[in-house]
């Protein structure tokens, strides 16, 4: 189903954009893989999570966040909120992506698999713009989603 290695599918040329899926896809929080969790239904772990940090508070917003139509958007709904992000959120924000996370890979046999194809390999969030679940741009960031996919990896 996913390609073995990314090497040469996604780039782009002064002459042309090429684009396939990354072997590693199901691991991202935007990868089309829903997921049952709390009772509700969400389209991405992308999803769950921001509506997580809302559905206590600001039900209208966690609302909006479970049904929008992408994880982009939720994102983007959550942003705009960031400022009403309820006191202590910080202190949950992992063991809440870890549980979100455990649930995806439980649910999905094809995030399993991409879990088992990387062996005891170290598991890296690249993101260029996140210092805490990825490795920011610096490569120095936490690499937090990494670290949670390592642990939930050493239980299947």
């Amino acid at each position: 189903m996913y390609p073995s290695s990314d090497e040469g599918l996604n780039k782009a040329t002064d002459h042309a954009v090429y684009f396939f899926t990354p072997s590693f896809h199901p691991l991202d929080n935007f990868s089309a893989h829903s997921l049952t969790l709390w009772d509700y239904e969400f389209p991405t772990a992308e999803h769950a999570y921001q509506w997580k940090k809302f559905s206590e508070t600001l039900p209208a917003i966690a609302a909006q966040i479970r049904t929008t139509t992408s994880p982009h958007l939720a994102k983007e709904i959550s942003d705009a909120h960031k400022l009403s992000v309820p006191p202590g959120w910080h202190d949950r924000k992992v063991a809440i992506m870890e549980e979100i996370l455990a649930a995806k890979a439980q649910q999905h046999a094809d995030v399993r698999d991409a879990l088992k194809r990387t062996g005891d390999r170290t598991i890296i969030e690249n993101s260029p713009v996140d210092h805490f679940w990825g490795i920011g741009q610096d490569h120095k960031g936490e690499n937090v989603i990494g670290k949670i996919w390592m642990r939930i990896r050493d239980t299947l």
